[in-house]
């Protein structure tokens, strides 16, 4: 059954991205973008809805009361693809950072683009750095946006070690605006580079905000810290849930280092 629920579900799933993307496509390109902002999030809403009538898997997003006003960056670990379009329909404006070669695709680049996203070459790190950082400033200043950017840059299993990069740390002290940690297990359900989609409940959090104006080092402490407290958290309940999913070598291991933590 599982494996016919999450093929059953991987064919839904795209098929509704395909349809949706074709049948709003005039409502989409004619509205202002402060209207169009309604297709991806009522796709987002939908494919957790499929998510949960085929896959038998429900999402529990808690801590909205800790989402400021206006701008501010959305820093959400990062284990599988539901990270990258569960969040975005509780934000007003979101803003992504993501590779130009996306923004070539057919329809799926044309509505990047009109929600101005900010497209980043691949090249020299340091270059693509300054100018993200010089584009997402003047797209702040020209509206109040909600800059989601994952911390680890590629997906990492469940329990694995943390390997947060430099790059948010250089937005934080730029762009002068608050950061949002998100803690969540979502890969222990829709595990990356997989087809299986496991039941049960995924639990994510918005964490209370990191005010601007920490040092560098203070910040990525506390981001690291906070985020990976809240994930341990949310790992532990995953593992003592009613039906538990499968746990990766990874979770397994964070387990048992917690455990022991735990009798010491």
């Amino acid at each position: 059954m599982l494996y016919i629920r999450s093929l059953a579900f991987n064919f839904v799933f795209y098929l509704n991205l395909i349809v949706q993307m074709i049948l709003w496509t005039p409502y989409y390109f004619l509205s202002p973008r402060a209207w169009a902002w309604f297709v991806p999030k009522f796709w987002s809403r939908s494919s957790m809805w499929l998510y949960k009538i085929i896959g038998n898997t429900d999402n529990e997003i808690t801590g909205t009361e800790n989402l400021p006003e206006g701008s501010f960056i959305l820093a959400p670990k990062h284990q599988s693809f539901w990270d990258t379009i569960a969040f975005f329909p509780y934000l007003k404006d979101p803003l992504y950072i993501l590779k130009r070669e996306l923004t070539w695709i057919p329809f799926f680049g044309w509505y990047i683009m009109k929600m101005r996203m900010i497209p980043v070459d691949r090249g020299s790190r340091s270059k693509a750095l300054k100018a993200v950082i010089a584009a997402t400033r003047a797209e702040l200043a020209r509206n109040p946006r909600q800059l989601i950017i994952y911390p680890e840059g590629t997906r990492r299993a469940p329990g694995d070690e943390p390997a947060y990069k430099y790059g948010i740390v250089e937005l934080y002290s730029q762009l002068g605006v608050p950061v949002v940690p998100v803690a969540h297990v979502a890969g222990l359900y829709w595990p990356r580079r997989k087809f299986l989609r496991f039941p049960g409940t995924i639990k994510a959090r918005f964490l209370p905000p990191i005010p601007p104006g920490l040092d560098k080092e203070e910040f990525m402490r506390r981001l690291i810290d906070e985020t990976e407290t809240a994930c341990d958290e949310l790992l532990a309940e995953a593992a003592n849930a009613d039906n538990p999913p499968p746990m990766p070598p990874t979770a397994a291991k964070r387990l048992a280092e917690l455990s022991a933590a735990a009798k010491t």
